[in-house]
């Protein structure tokens, strides 16, 4: 039978990402593709005590829940938000949701219609782009550099397109890690507030930090009025809770309640219970300072071994301050999707970079993940990564003589 789909769904894509893992997942091999926390650093015990304590509130536990998210967990958050400067909200400014996945997909829902524009860095999140592509946005990249987005271009581009919102990654991003400087933090909030664009900042991995720099979430800059803010706790207590958050100007957020309502009525509420009880009973702060040195010394091991092809010039990286990746730009003529077969074959795997890029892709892009791989499998990894390229090169080099 031929089903008649709704025009909606050409612009649904399949994750780059999920399709390369379910290749890996089928032989022996490395993977510093998918974006995923150590399973072995879970404070598993901590868990199991905080799901105990929800179920002895009783069969109530058990009930329908508000559509925001249990009310003691949204006041929590706050306390949280308040430690990084982002303050003057209530519980009924915050939405708890299935993931900071749901926060963008809601946003989107409420906020943007076909043809709107919205301006994100170069690279950006790939899940986002999926969205925005699936409510038929009109995306348009900013130049980008080691500090964040060209504020110049920015404006331009403000001026140029009107856009609806603009959707930035500003601490530790995905997939480039870079970190936005306080200056271009400030500039940005001037920029939307002169022109009357919103912003959405998207923040996962801003706790997972490998030095004792502090940085300022934009939405520590706003008063509330033009700057929306999401995160989650998959990066810092469990993924498959599958809670984050979003805050921001109440008219906005009510409406995304609406729409969620409609979605799936409440997330996981006894989830949120359970994480109520972590918060209050468990040192989730000092399990953020624990992975986060566990995570520093991968990545410290992972630009130990690529360093000698970074000198050779087979590629270059910007060092990350925390985060889960790092981002390799390779030789220009170098195709990182088309060596990946190589890649699997000889036992290691990452993700390319082109579908990272809503326009103008860079093919010569990957990106690694180090949270999730042991030292030694980053020894190995990287091994097979340097001597692959360093094969490529003497290829061309080959070519070339001819």
């Amino acid at each position: 039978m031929k089903y008649a789909f709704a025009k909606r769904v050409r612009h649904l894509q399949s994750s780059v990402v999920r399709d390369i893992l379910k290749i890996v997942n089928q032989g022996d091999v490395i993977s510093f593709a998918g974006g995923l926390p150590d399973d072995g650093l879970f404070p598993t015990q901590a868990i199991k005590d905080a799901f105990t304590s929800a179920f002895e509130k009783g069969n109530k536990a058990f009930q329908y829940g508000e559509t925001e998210g249990y009310r003691p967990l949204r006041e929590v958050i706050l306390q949280r938000m308040a430690v990084k400067g982002i303050k003057g909200y209530s519980p009924d400014d915050v939405l708890v949701t299935t993931g900071s996945q749901q926060a963008i997909d809601l946003l989107a829902r409420v906020m943007i219609s076909p043809g709107d524009v919205i301006l994100t860095e170069e690279p950006t999140y790939l899940a986002a782009l999926q969205v925005f592509q699936s409510y038929e946005a009109q995306i348009v990249s900013v130049q980008c550099d080691e500090d964040g987005m060209v504020m110049s271009d920015l404006n331009e581009k403000i001026k140029q397109y009107n856009p609806k919102m603009v959707y930035v990654v500003p601490t530790f991003s995905n997939p480039s890690g870079r970190v936005w400087t306080l200056a271009r933090r400030k500039e940005l909030v001037r920029l939307i507030k002169k022109q009357h664009v919103l912003v959405f900042e998207d923040d996962p991995y801003g706790d997972i930090q490998f030095t004792n720099d502090s940085y300022t979430p934009i939405a520590a800059l706003d008063n509330g009025s033009h700057v929306l803010y999401t995160s989650t706790f998959s990066k810092t207590a469990v993924p498959a809770l599958r809670t984050g958050w979003i805050v921001g100007p109440y008219q906005i957020v009510r409406m995304m309640a609406q729409a969620k309502q409609a979605n799936d009525l409440h997330s996981n509420s006894l989830a949120h219970q359970a994480l109520y009880e972590l918060c209050q009973n468990f040192d989730l702060d000092g399990h953020i300072q624990r992975i986060s040195e566990v995570y520093r010394t991968r990545k410290d091991a992972m630009v130990y071994h690529l360093q000698q092809a970074r000198n050779d010039g087979l590629l270059h990286f910007v060092e990350p301050k925390g985060g889960m990746f790092l981002w390799l730009e390779l030789q220009e003529q170098v195709n990182a999707e088309a060596l990946l077969p190589r890649a699997v074959e000889r036992g290691m795997a990452y993700v390319p970079g082109a579908p990272f890029y809503a326009q103008d892709p860079k093919a010569n892009t990957l990106r690694l993940n180090f949270t999730h791989a042991t030292e030694d499998q980053i020894e190995t990894g990287m091994k097979i990564l340097v001597e692959m390229l360093q094969q490529v090169d003497m290829e061309r080099a080959q070519l070339k003589s001819r």
